[in-house]
């Protein structure tokens, strides 16, 4: 089997994602780059027919031509957007889309997300993009060109997909498995955060901080 371990490290990933809903039986999609030839990435439906709980061989092996090189399933139609980000930025080596449930909040609603807690610091600003449908080749423009805008500062960065969910841009697995996670805490602070604002209860400071954003 080609990349045995990093395709088992994927399945954990893929399952923990789903398990603390970082996505829903909707859909969802990883990759990584692994080198100048191969990405991994989940097969399609990998939510709705196997609930994320994949094995090694369900993980598929493919060219930067998006041909299949080895394993069992069928390319997600989301292919273009993760090669997308890939051949617009060498840096990128995962690209991470799920239907988080508290981002969805915001994602829903065609909203920036407001970035207010110490550990989502270094994602700086959490857009919103403009809408289009999923799967299309203008969906994958419209990442591309947030992609080229982020230029040199394109890993840790999440971005909101109108009315879909969420992408996720970084360097490993493991980091965007934690960047997903930062913000969804982040996205479940920032709703209350803006229901007590619109209250009256504590208005949403704006302040600046001595953040920490090498972790």
């Amino acid at each position: 089997m080609l990349y045995q371990s990093e395709r088992e490290e994927l399945c954990k990933i893929t399952k923990n994602i789903y398990q603390r809903y970082g996505t829903n039986a909707a859909g969802g999609n990883i990759s990584v780059r692994l080198n100048e030839e191969h990405i991994i990435m989940t097969p399609t439906l990998m939510s709705q027919n196997h609930l994320c709980d994949l094995s090694p061989y369900q993980i598929l092996v493919v060219d930067m031509n998006e041909t299949i090189v080895e394993g069992y399933g069928r390319l997600t139609r989301e292919i273009n957007m993760h090669m997308a980000c890939y051949r617009e930025n060498r840096k990128i080596g995962c690209v991470l889309h799920g239907h988080a449930r508290e981002s969805m909040v915001f994602a829903s609603q065609g909203m920036d997300m407001p970035n207010l807690t110490e550990a989502t610091q270094k994602f700086g600003k959490i857009p919103c993009l403009r809408f289009a449908p999923a799967c299309s080749s203008e969906l994958a423009e419209i990442v591309t060109e947030h992609v080229n805008s982020l230029g040199e500062d394109v890993l840790s960065k999440a971005m909101l997909l109108n009315k879909h969910g969420v992408l996720v841009l970084e360097e490993t697995l493991h980091k965007a498995n934690d960047m997903l996670e930062r913000l969804e805490y982040n996205a479940y602070v920032a709703y209350k955060a803006l229901l007590f604002d619109k209250l009256g209860i504590q208005p949403i400071e704006s302040g600046e901080y001595a953040y920490n954003v090498e972790e």
